[in-house]
């Protein structure tokens, strides 16, 4: 090994090594509210190897108000693609949420 670090476990395996993949960040971006989803093209993101999610970027809106547009996005990993839907899959259409929230695509394999 010219450069890395390995770490092994109490029974002395190994667990992780230069060659070990654990996670990263393949895509960080912010998504508008326009329309009812959005796809972010994702080369080789595929259900079994990515995962993703998305962060309000402020509150949402004040809860006492129980504002029906103060929801999530809420994002899908499909083959090559992230989908983001501004509001819930099975909501009632046209109630989509309001604002700007990022997107935070990792790859796991």
């Amino acid at each position: 090994m010219s450069y890395g670090i390995r770490t092994w476990g109490p029974d002395g395996a190994l667990q992780l090594d230069e060659n070990s993949f654990t996670m990263r960040v393949v895509l960080s971006t912010l998504v508008f509210e326009t329309g009812g989803f959005t796809d972010f093209p994702v080369p080789g993101c595929t259900p079994q190897n990515c995962s993703a999610v998305v962060v309000p970027l402020g509150p949402l809106s004040n809860p006492a108000t129980q504002d029906p547009y103060a929801i999530q996005f809420e994002p899908e990993v499909l083959n090559g693609v992230v989908r983001v839907w501004k509001g819930h899959r099975t909501a009632v259409q046209g109630i989509f949420a309001r604002g700007t929230q990022r997107l935070i695509v990792m790859r796991f394999k």
